[in-house]
């Protein structure tokens, strides 16, 4: 059965909101298999399981890993709800497709940063760039809605 969205800015949401998923799924699985490669447990049974209780501490790398993915929640799932509510408002496609990519770019940049420690500001700018489309969907979304309320 195929499932046909004909709202284009919404399909193209949908195509750029997974791929976000996907990425905080990769950033997941790289914390895990650092933790793996590190032996660096946050629980004791899983510390027992690979090797003794020893295993049960704290690594940077992992912690480093470990905040990226936060940071990607913190600011991924802002962005979908917001994305998921803008492509219903009638945008410009051109336009919401520039908005989701340069959110995706910017957001792919800041985990590369955070991950291989680039040098600053590399981050701070990918966070601040992944910023303003949300900030412009959201602004958009309130004007759109302000004359219904």
């Amino acid at each position: 059965m195929a499932v046909m969205i004909r709202n284009e800015v919404f399909s193209c949401y949908v195509f750029y909101g997974v791929l976000l998923v996907i990425k905080m799924y990769i950033l997941a699985i790289i914390t895990g298999q650092v933790r793996l490669r590190k032996k660096a447990f946050a629980n004791p049974e899983d510390a027992l399981r690979h090797g003794g209780l020893q295993y049960h501490r704290q690594d940077p790398y992992v912690e480093r890993c470990r905040r990226a993915h936060i940071n990607d929640m913190e600011n991924i799932l802002p962005f979908l709800f917001l994305g998921a509510i803008y492509s219903m408002i009638g945008p410009s496609l051109a336009v919401a497709r520039f908005h989701f990519l340069v959110f995706l770019m910017s957001r792919t940049l800041h985990s590369i940063a955070y991950l291989f420690a680039l040098q600053a500001p590399t981050r701070s700018l990918a966070y601040i760039v992944a910023q303003i489309p949300c900030f412009s969907m959201a602004v958009q979304i309130l004007m759109a809605v302000a004359a219904y309320a």
